[in-house]
């Protein structure tokens, strides 16, 4: 199979998702991977790219721009399936992509798919309470691979990087302005989350969650009400409406467990749960729990990880 994988460049840098989707599309046919701007793109063939399109002239992925690139290297290169990481542009731009090429399209895909006969691609559906195998009919195919549930492998190969020049027509806005999102690594791509709800009482407090989330080299993430109330960004929200997430680690520190906040983050291979409340719902999701005041919890807890990695 022939595969075009589309690679999202931050700062010129490879996003993990990315990797993770080269990595995931290796597995499926031979690897040409479409990205854009002043990217360094070499190590996508550690991650098996056996090529690399480049639009220089592309310097940040819009929506229209985007799914147009996507769409001339499958045409230039006779591609059968097309794959995205479902982040926020992989959703904006797959569904265009899949419309343009008449292709199905499996959105939240969790594993490889099963080739042996039909096409049959298993994905995660319903916020993550069941699981679907969606069969693809179509001779275009597109897959987007749900962030964080399949582990980029490097292989060590090299890839032949090449310059694009395809017209992509005009933008058709204007980006003035771009706000950061702070340091750190962002949510969707973190395998270590720390966050914290009303529980905490106010914004003066978030201290012992970011010296925490500093001791692990976690990112820090919050509660929607916490986020509507001011005391924390709103890019640090997690939950249905929010951001979802799949680290390997979600700590939630007074945090009652809603079902739109667990919609967000029961993907995570492991959560850890603080709260007073001994009935608290996410409890019930928790594979590990601590009944307490996060108040005592969380500084004992950063003390505690601070001796074990200075005798390390």
């Amino acid at each position: 199979m022939s595969v075009i994988v589309f690679v999202e460049s931050k700062n010129g840098n490879v996003s993990k998702a990315s990797f993770e989707a080269v990595s995931y599309g290796s597995k499926i046919g031979d690897v040409t991977a479409v990205t854009y701007g002043d990217v360094d793109a070499t190590a996508l063939g550690e991650f098996g790219a056996k090529k690399v399109l480049v639009h220089k002239g592309l310097s940040s992925a819009n929506d229209q721009q985007a799914t147009k690139l996507v769409v001339a290297a499958v045409e230039e290169t006779g591609a059968d399936t097309v794959i995205f990481s479902q982040d926020q542009i992989g959703k904006a731009i797959a569904p265009r992509v899949s419309a343009a090429l008449n292709a199905g399209h499996a959105s939240g895909a969790i594993e490889l798919p099963k080739t042996d006969g039909d096409f049959i691609v298993k994905t995660n559906v319903f916020s993550g309470k069941a699981f679907a195998n969606v069969k693809l009919n179509s001779d275009k195919k597109v897959i987007s691979l749900l962030p964080n549930s399949f582990s980029p492998e490097k292989i060590g190969g090299s890839a032949e990087i090449s310059e694009v020049s395809y017209d992509l027509g005009s933008a058709g806005i204007t980006v003035k302005d771009f706000k950061s999102e702070g340091e750190g690594v962002p949510l969707p791509e973190a395998e270590l989350v720390v966050s914290a709800g009303r529980g905490l009482k106010g914004p003066e407090n978030w201290g012992m969650v970011e010296d925490l989330a500093a001791t692990l080299g976690a990112t820090t993430a919050c509660s929607r009400p916490v986020a509507d109330i001011g005391w924390r960004p709103h890019h640090e929200h997690v939950g249905q409406t929010g951001v979802a997430i799949r680290p390997n680690l979600y700590i939630a520190a007074g945090i009652s467990g809603a079902i739109q906040h667990l919609a967000g983050v029961n993907g995570s291979k492991t959560i850890v749960v603080i709260n007073t409340d001994s009935e608290a719902p996410f409890f019930k999701a928790a594979d590990y729990g601590i009944v307490g005041d996060a108040f005592e919890v969380l500084p004992k807890l950063n003390e505690a990880l601070k001796k074990f990695k200075a005798a390390q």
